[in-house]
């Protein structure tokens, strides 16, 4: 059976099309690799990231899998709550007396981390 490593981050305040940014870089790449190509991305979305795959190769590590045959199998980015959580509804009066809200989009980023099979 083939063993795997996920996490998960949750409410990153940046919008998902920005996070989609960065991961498309790093998809498929090897573990240490991506985390070495996301230290040196000028992009604000490289630091949760970074931090997640850290935390999937921590995860990987403690469940006893070989840290330099892992790569990033998944990795994607969907869109959070339209409003964060705790900080209630935003709004702004729009043209001709309108109310329209301030959405603050946040992502929920998934890693999951494989081992890569010798031929």
């Amino acid at each position: 059976m083939l063993e795997i490593a996920k996490a998960t981050a949750k409410h990153i305040p940046m919008t998902p099309l920005k996070v989609r940014r960065v991961i498309d870089a790093v998809r498929g790449m090897a573990a240490q690799e991506a985390l070495d190509a996301l230290s040196m991305m000028p992009h604000a979305a490289a630091v949760p990231v970074y931090k997640l795959i850290h935390s999937a190769v921590a995860n990987a590590d403690e469940k006893g899998l070989d840290l330099d045959s892992l790569y990033i199998a998944k990795i994607a980015a969907d869109e959070g709550p339209g409003v964060m959580p705790g900080k209630g509804w935003r709004a702004r009066w729009g043209s001709r007396g309108r109310y329209r809200p301030i959405r603050k989009r946040s992502s929920h980023i998934t890693v999951v981390l494989e081992e890569r099979l010798e031929a």
